[in-house]
């Protein structure tokens, strides 16, 4: 089983579902010292398997595989899709992305989490985790069974004890300020809100399983706060969007350094869910709009997202980001763990 004591650096790269984690990401992290992730929220077990086998093809060090847990979820009344259509045919770039032409998305609304594991035990990662819930029961003990951890995201201290009953071996502690979507179990249930400094010094007092602060972490001296505060270690997102490695869209990574006035909200709008990111045209615009259900509004989307990627224009985009992600840096992966290295030292 892995062993966060053995890490040279304890530093998780966070799992981003998108194509953000390249196996060459996950695996410069894993060379120098930390954890690297994929995040495998939509893959199909094909890019999976594919995935998983590239990493490891450059890495021996420890590699995590991260999945959304999904809720069932049912379309809403005609009148409420409607109107949910009417909001992105009613974008200036409308005619340009075919909106014209949208459609409801029709079962079934999201993969497999069994089909998505099968690469999983075949390949056996050092890490499975999950966001959004806990999997069966017999997920875990399968990945138990062939030696992989698991751990899973909670935001408060409630999902933290539910998900360490669960037999989980670590929980990601994700605080307010962290970028991409919050991991809150009931997506209408009420959100504490918890900073990651706060989360983690909560669950420090509750839990006797390790905890991975996860929110707001550019540089080493977050990481030695999360440390201090109670963590074993700390897992970076954003830090990461802007190395060479990263797959992130070329506009994502322009607004990263270049458009830091701007702020980082939480919004529904992309996918149907609350996730953080950088504020641009698309969330204003869907400010009091209907919006689909998770995660039917991210595959109605989707053709913005990819025209907009496409074209790199980055008004259309998801531009996943933390409250701190104007202290990006661009810089090679093995370059910037070596000076938050420097930093934590």
């Amino acid at each position: 089983m892995f062993n966060f004591k053995h890490l040279a650096l304890p530093i998780i790269q966070a799992p981003m579902a998108g194509g953000v984690c390249t196996p060459e990401l996950v695996a410069a992290v894993a060379n120098a010292g930390g954890v690297g992730s994929f995040g495998f929220a939509y893959s199909t077990p094909k890019k999976i398997a594919e995935d998983l086998a590239a990493a490891r093809a450059l890495t021996t060090g420890p590699i995590n595989a991260n999945f959304f847990v999904f809720a069932p979820v049912r379309l809403p009344d005609v009148g409420t899709q409607q109107k949910a259509i009417s909001a992105l045919r009613d974008l200036p770039i409308a005619k340009n992305v075919l909106i014209d032409n949208l459609t409801v998305p029709i079962e079934p609304f999201y993969p497999d989490l069994h089909e998505q594991l099968a690469p999983v035990w075949e390949h056996k990662p050092d890490v499975l985790t999950f966001h959004f819930g806990i999997p069966d029961a017999s997920v875990i003990d399968k990945a138990h069974a062939l030696g992989i951890t698991v751990g899973l995201t909670a935001t408060c201290v409630t999902d933290a004890l539910t998900i360490q009953a669960a037999g989980a071996d670590f929980v990601v502690a994700q605080g307010i300020e962290a970028g991409g979507h919050r991991g809150i179990f009931e997506v209408d249930a009420a959100d504490e809100q918890l900073t990651t400094l706060a989360l983690t010094m909560q669950l420090s007092m509750h839990c006797t399983i390790p905890i991975v602060s996860a929110g707001g972490i550019m540089h080493g001296t977050d990481i030695r706060a999360a440390i201090n505060a109670g963590a074993t270690a700390a897992q970076l997102g954003t830090a990461f969007l802007c190395c060479d490695e990263s797959g992130a869209s070329a506009a994502h990574k322009h607004y990263l350094i270049n458009e830091r006035k701007r702020a980082s909200v939480i919004t529904k709008a992309f996918s149907g869910r609350p996730a953080r990111g950088i504020d641009n045209a698309y969330i204003k615009h869907m400010k009091d709009q209907v919006i689909l259900p998770f995660p039917i509004q991210n595959t109605l989307t989707g053709p913005m997202r990819k025209w907009a990627t496409d074209t790199n224009n980055g008004e259309y985009q998801s531009l996943w980001a933390g409250t701190k992600y104007h202290r990006s840096r661009a810089m090679p992966a093995a370059e910037l763990m070596q000076t938050l290295s420097g930093e934590l030292a």
